[in-house]
């Protein structure tokens, strides 16, 4: 069992990215940075920006309008992951990029 919730986040944040991975993302992960993207991931031209929870743990406001800034910003699609209990994981999307038309 991982003790600190530090390890526990970042635990989790390794799961997304494996998650990521085997769907054929390029993913890299912001180490320590207490912001409001955890995982960034790429494919085919897409991105995706992911905050990650667990447990008990709640996306605040402030936090959640920087996750919709930087998908908006960056025209790439946000979301949040919660890990429950279990091992399930609930995806919520909180921003939808704009297609760009070729």
């Amino acid at each position: 069992m991982v003790g600190s919730r530090y390890a526990r986040g970042r635990e989790r944040e390794y799961r997304a990215m494996s998650l990521l991975k085997q769907e054929g993302w390029l993913v890299s992960r912001s180490a320590a940075s207490h912001g409001a993207v955890d995982v960034f991931a790429a494919k085919e031209g897409r991105l995706l920006l992911v905050q990650v929870k667990s447990g008990s743990a709640r996306i605040g406001k402030d936090e959640l309008q920087k996750l919709v800034e930087w998908g908006r910003s960056s025209n790439g699609d946000a979301e949040v992951w919660h890990f429950r209990s279990g091992g399930k994981v609930e995806k919520r999307r909180v921003y939808k990029a704009k297609q760009v038309e070729n």
